[in-house]
């Protein structure tokens, strides 16, 4: 049986990037060759109904052990983030952890900077090599699935109900689930393996947009450029100091909302602005597009006609979906504690696929993988933390087959 360790380190070789610009789906075919090599792994252990569809969304069942209860399913996505570099990942293992700074290419994880490290004296961290980020998020999730799957295989005297799994591309730009089909999935609840520390368990997150502004400058000799240029660039500078200075990811935390500047890039000709808005509040969401909104407004009353807004929202605040069936909540929770897991509870300061498959008639709250740091150089998990995760899994699919679980329609 392959260990959650080799099978993290063979999944994160497979660059599987997601793409914001991309106008296919998904967004990057290296998700769809990564999809087919999963399926591959899920027959060899022994899964059943495994299917890729055109998509690249990964379906398969672990039948039943035990007769009654209802179905579960466990969820991760298999692409990673565009905000660092996820090619040619050299992952970089640290044996028995001592305490000390990290060195790594470029860069040094150190517990100055992330005190979280002496949590895992001794113990065996994987990093990347300080040039990518690792991927955990969330390959992770996926090794801890199929990990999971593969020892309920071969231990069939564990008693458990039947059991669906999914793999899902582009969840990183928020479109994870755009041709999710809840019906074939055909589970009545689920669980997204995709937080960090050991012992989240969240079904809260924020309601996110994403907000687009193109400005048409006008370029002129600058020596006689005197009421005639327009610089795109510049205006783009003044509407994000129209925005609140101290509502930014760096100054925020708990249920604190933000607008975050995603990219900016400019000349005097053409700019383009990139923002990601996030509140846990519904009407403080709204009252962030409307401000954004008028910002713009106002600059193009005085630059008329060369600027363009368009805000999309990506994911709502799954904690309406979810107070309905608090029920899978507290069976995540006892599985927790049953398997030595603290329980974290706290809102999701992101949002994962659940967010979204839980206004599909899919509940579906979100478990630890493990991870630290994701989306950049300084990403790393600890092993024991991902059998940790796994021993979740697994005391879920063990206790849930007593839940009486009836879904609302």
């Amino acid at each position: 049986m392959k260990t959650v360790t080799e099978r993290l380190l063979t999944y994160v070789k497979h660059n599987t990037t997601s793409d914001y610009n991309s106008a296919t789906f998904p967004s990057t075919r290296t998700q769809l060759h990564f999809a087919d090599y999963l399926a591959k792994e899920c027959r060899e252990i022994g899964l059943v109904d495994v299917t890729v569809d055109q998509n690249g969304y990964v379906m398969a069942t672990m039948p039943a052990t035990a007769s009654g209860g209802p179905v579960i399913g466990f969820i991760a996505h298999m692409d990673t983030s565009p905000d660092a570099k996820g090619e040619h990942i050299m992952p970089n293992i640290v044996e028995q952890y001592d305490s000390g700074n990290i060195p790594l290419n470029n860069v040094s994880i150190s517990p100055e900077d992330f005190p979280v490290l002496q949590n895992y004296i001794g113990d065996t961290l994987i990093t990347s090599d300080g040039t990518t980020l690792l991927g955990a998020d969330d390959k992770a999730g996926v090794a801890e699935i199929l990990t999971a799957m593969d020892y309920l295989k071969r231990h069939p005297e564990i008693p458990h109900g039947k059991i669906r799994i999914a793999f899902t591309p582009d969840e990183e730009i928020g479109r994870g689930v755009d041709f999710f089909d809840v019906e074939a999935f055909g589970a009545d609840f689920a669980y997204t393996i995709d937080g960090g520390e050991v012992g989240e368990l969240q079904y809260e997150n924020f309601n996110a947009a994403r907000a687009t502004i193109h400005i048409t400058g006008k370029n002129v000799h600058p020596g006689t450029a005197k009421n005639v240029m327009i610089n795109a660039a510049l205006i783009g500078t003044e509407i994000c100091s129209l925005l609140p200075e101290k509502e930014i990811p760096a100054k925020t935390e708990g249920r604190e909302g933000f607008f975050h500047l995603c990219s900016f890039q400019g000349t005097v000709s053409s700019a383009s602005l990139t923002y990601i808005i996030r509140d846990f509040d519904n009407n403080t969401f709204e009252h962030r597009k409307n401000m954004l909104q008028m910002i713009v407004d106002r600059k193009k009353a005085q630059y008329p006609n060369a600027i363009t807004l368009e805000i999309r929202d990506e994911y709502h605040n799954m904690l309406s979906a979810i107070s309905e069936h608090m029920s899978i909540v507290d069976l995540a929770k006892e599985a927790m504690e049953k398997s030595g897991v603290k329980p974290i509870i706290r809102p999701i300061r992101g949002g994962t696929d659940g967010a979204r498959l839980s206004y599909m008639s899919l509940p579906c709250p979100n478990i630890f993988t493990g991870g630290h740091n994701f989306h950049g150089p300084y990403e790393f998990i600890p092993v024991s933390s991902m059998n940790k995760a796994i021993k979740t899994i697994l005391k879920i699919a063990e206790l849930g087959r007593h839940l009486d679980f009836k879904k609302k329609v």
